[in-house]
């Protein structure tokens, strides 16, 4: 027998309330996308010049070893914030949260002042040849500097939603606590694990103003589009933002994608 649909008021005002936000988005990539599908000539003038691809290249390998450095070095530390009950646990929670309220320029100041020549990281590395000023690596430093946040809360409370006595009966059973976590709290975790690293991903690939601040020069893509649209106007920059677009919501999709399935993973081996 069919079951009738009933019709819920709420969700629909819901629906209609969040759908300004969806509708101002749609607006926003129909300002970037309605213009240059009508020049596709300009667009793949502009897709295939070398100063843009090496920028988008230089964009994605920065990003990408900012989230390798984060899952070496934040994994342990959002594991021990969300098994730890000491009572420094909110001020360490509290210095992982500071780049989510600073103003990105208050950030590049504080990546500049750390890693700039005569920097306390900066002067000792630069003695042996490693240079952040102006280079790759101060890309690098300013996008992990931002983008922490964004993975060790999201990998923390994937760990806190694994339960302790599973951790327990592994360890009751002959197991280590790394041991246990190897093989039971990182796997369960996994979808966590893929949507911090997404979100710090896209937070490395946003930044703009702490990585110019520290490094203008290599351009990554928001440097990039800025010094376009300061010297060239709206249409060079335009044609650079909608290209990033695109390769953004390919990844993006794909990011999705491995987090749909990680969940359901998760899920069978509960």
């Amino acid at each position: 027998m069919a079951t009738s649909i009933r019709y819920d008021s709420c969700l629909t005002a819901f629906w209609i309330i969040g759908s300004v936000v969806i509708i101002f988005t749609i607006l926003a990539l129909l300002s970037i996308a309605v213009p240059e599908l009508s020049d596709l000539s300009h667009l793949a003038f502009v897709a295939t010049e070398s100063g843009v691809i090496e920028a988008i290249l230089l964009t994605m390998v920065a990003a990408l070893m900012a989230v390798v450095f984060l899952v070496i070095f934040c994994t342990p530390l959002a594991y021990v914030l969300a098994r730890s009950t000491t009572r420094w646990k909110g001020i360490v929670e509290n210095l992982v949260d500071i780049p989510l309220v600073l103003p990105h320029t208050v950030a590049g100041l504080m990546v500049y002042l750390l890693f700039m020549s005569r920097g306390p990281i900066g002067a000792p590395l630069r003695s042996v040849g490693i240079v952040f000023e102006d280079a790759f690596f101060g890309i690098v430093v300013a996008m992990i500097f931002v983008s922490s946040p964004y993975y060790i809360n999201a990998v923390r409370e994937g760990f806190e939603k694994v339960p302790v006595r599973l951790e327990n009966v592994a360890r009751t059973l002959g197991a280590s606590r790394f041991q246990a976590f190897r093989s039971i709290t990182l796997p369960l975790s996994t979808r966590h694990l893929l949507s911090g690293s997404f979100l710090a991903w896209g937070r490395a690939v946003g930044e703009f103003a702490a990585v110019v601040m520290i490094a203008y020069f290599p351009m990554v893509v928001s440097t990039l589009i800025y010094q376009r649209f300061t010297t060239g106007g709206l249409a060079e920059s335009r044609s650079v933002a909608f290209i990033m677009i695109v390769i953004c919501m390919a990844v993006f999709f794909v990011f999705r994608w491995l987090t749909r399935t990680a969940g359901r993973h998760e899920h069978d081996r509960t």
